[in-house]
């Protein structure tokens, strides 16, 4: 277990106009006085990264305000019908193997045991919520890709990785109370979500859901046309987001991806968004290295496996304060943040010893037995947004369909004394 952190008890004024999931968004928002803080300088370990390394915040973060968030026009009969689409996803996939399964990133490539390492010494803004303090917490990581049918690995599609952080403090959101985890789900793919909001994400969703349970075969063939397509439109400097959603994504390997949470979160009194980049040498040489899984179905896992069974990685955790609400809005997930105007910043590392990266003990601890949803956690990271509020209801739904057809419990774990070796 870690350090003490901070409990970050908020006010929770009433908010009127939001879709009602569990207590609602009406006491879920929340407004924070926030103490004047000067500009910073902070310094960055493992300069040279992926990302942009300047190490200078010169900005003031702006603190959230209920105002800030505006329910899209429809956002409720919206949100039914996504839960709809979900269901339909994961009935067709348990019909086909008898086993339910995720309805969105159904097929895991890694399960691993880290360490989250929150860093010393951190300036007020950045020591907020579960980082307000520094520590070593243990974490599970869940390393992913998007379909809900679980497909050969030649059908390459986005990756995702969640990180669930086990032991922490603080005033935990609704339908969390009893819990100790912290969760940050992110996806590969760049810093910006695939759509503005809920109703164009469900249109999306509803395409991917037409393609679950088609013949294997041909959706291998689809993929290797998308990612020829892919190629040719990054050889003039620009990428489809359609086309990698589809199975345009690169062949590369998924150990050197740079993952974010592409939506907003409060960070504290302010808002922000979250990236976990490789910085060990050994993750550095995998980004965009790539990975023929063309004749290995589990390709993707196989070479993860094979990674920690003789090598530590580590990551860095960042930080993007949103810092003005034009070019870093709220309600438009489809926007990256400037990062000349809010560089990431880092806030703590994530390391992975050596280990068996995934076996089925894991598998049923952790793909059956854990749900992973930014809605698990402290009152100090609460999703904020239309595509993080939908979000709510669509991660419980897909626990409890699990749960009901699997024949389990999904409980948050307190400790990871009983985690699979």
């Amino acid at each position: 277990m870690g350090t003490s952190q901070a409990d970050g008890n908020l006010h929770q004024p009433d908010r009127s106009g939001f879709p009602d999931p569990g207590i609602g968004l009406k006491s879920a928002l929340v407004q924070i006085p926030v103490p004047p803080q000067p500009n910073l300088t902070v310094t960055r370990p493992n300069e040279g990264n992926t990302m942009d390394s300047s190490t200078r915040v010169t900005a003031q973060p702006i603190e959230y305000k209920t105002s800030f968030e505006v329910p899209e026009e429809g956002e409720t009969e919206t949100q039914a019908e996504l839960l709809k689409t979900l269901t339909h996803i994961s009935e067709i996939t348990l019909k086909d193997s008898g086993h339910a399964t995720r309805s969105v990133h159904a097929k895991s490539h890694g399960l691993l045991r880290g360490e989250l390492h929150v860093l010393d010494g951190l300036p007020a803004v950045l020591a907020q919520g579960i980082f307000a303090e520094a520590g070593t917490w243990p974490v599970v990581m869940r390393l992913s890709t998007v379909p809900g049918d679980i497909l050969d690995d030649s059908v390459s599609t986005p990756r995702g990785l969640a990180v669930k952080v086990v032991g922490v403090a603080g005033t935990r959101l609704h339908g969390s109370e009893d819990d100790v985890t912290q969760d940050f789900v992110l996806v590969n793919c760049g810093p910006a979500f695939s759509t503005p909001g809920p109703k164009k994400f469900l249109g999306g969703l509803k395409l991917l859901a037409s393609t679950t349970d088609k013949v294997p075969t041909l959706k291998k063939a689809l993929s290797a046309v998308l990612r020829g397509a892919e190629k040719v439109i990054e050889s003039v400097g620009g990428e489809s987001a359609t086309i990698i959603g589809m199975g345009g994504h690169p062949e590369t390997h998924i150990l050197g991806e740079t993952f974010f949470s592409k939506a907003p979160i409060l960070f504290g009194p302010y808002m922000a968004k979250l990236s976990l980049v490789p910085v060990s040498g050994n993750l550095k040489e995998l980004t965009d290295a790539p990975l023929n899984v063309n004749g290995k179905p589990n390709g993707l896992r196989e070479a993860v496996v094979e990674f920690f069974a003789q090598h530590t990685a580590e990551w860095e955790l960042r930080v993007q304060l949103c810092t003005d609400l034009d070019s870093m809005p709220i309600e438009d997930a489809s926007i990256a943040w400037p990062e000349d105007s809010s560089p990431y910043v880092t806030v703590a590392r994530v390391t992975v010893a050596p280990q068996v990266a995934w076996s089925e003990a894991r598998s049923k601890a952790v793909d059956d037995e854990m749900s992973f949803s930014p809605w698990h956690g402290v009152t100090a990271h609460r999703p904020i947004g239309a595509i993080m509020r939908i979000r709510k209801a669509a991660y419980e739904m897909s626990a409890r369909f699990r749960a009901q057809h699997n024949g389990l419990v999904i409980v948050e774990p307190k400790n990871l004394d009983d985690f699979p070796a």
